[in-house]
C-alpha cells in the first residue's frame, strides 16, 4: 500500500516542476531591463509609464495596440524603434498592466 502512494507523490512531484509561472510586470521590466529607457514618472529616452498611461487613458484599444507593439517591437509612437520583448503573451499583458495603471 505504501508503495502506491509513494509513487503517486513522485509522480505528482514531477509534474509540478515542469510548470512555469509567468512572471510579474513588474519582474519582466526588470529583467527585460525596459528601466533603460522608460521609468514610472520620468521620461528618459523613452517616455515614462505615467506619460503613456495618460496617452492611452479611456482608449478600449490600448492594451491591445501596446500588446502588439512590445510583442514585435519597432516604431511604438515618437521613439525611436522599441525592442520586441521576448517573454510569453501573458508576461506582455502582465508588463502592458502596470504601464497602463502607472500615475
Amino acid at each position: 500500500m505504501r508503495l502506491p502512494i509513494a509513487f503517486a507523490l513522485v509522480l505528482a512531484c514531477a509534474a509540478s516542476a515542469g510548470v512555469a509561472q509567468a512572471a510579474t510586470g513588474d519582474e519582466v521590466i526588470a529583467a527585460q531591463k525596459c528601466n533603460k529607457c522608460h521609468t514610472a514618472k520620468t521620461t528618459k529616452k523613452g517616455p515614462s509609464f505615467a506619460d503613456v498611461a495618460a496617452k492611452y487613458k479611456g482608449d478600449a484599444a490600448a492594451s491591445a495596440s501596446l500588446f502588439k507593439g512590445l510583442k514585435a517591437g519597432g516604431k511604438m509612437g515618437d521613439e525611436d524603434d522599441h525592442k520586441k520583448l521576448e517573454v510569453s503573451d501573458d508576461e506582455i499583458r502582465a508588463v502592458v498592466a502596470v504601464v497602463l495603471a502607472s500615475k
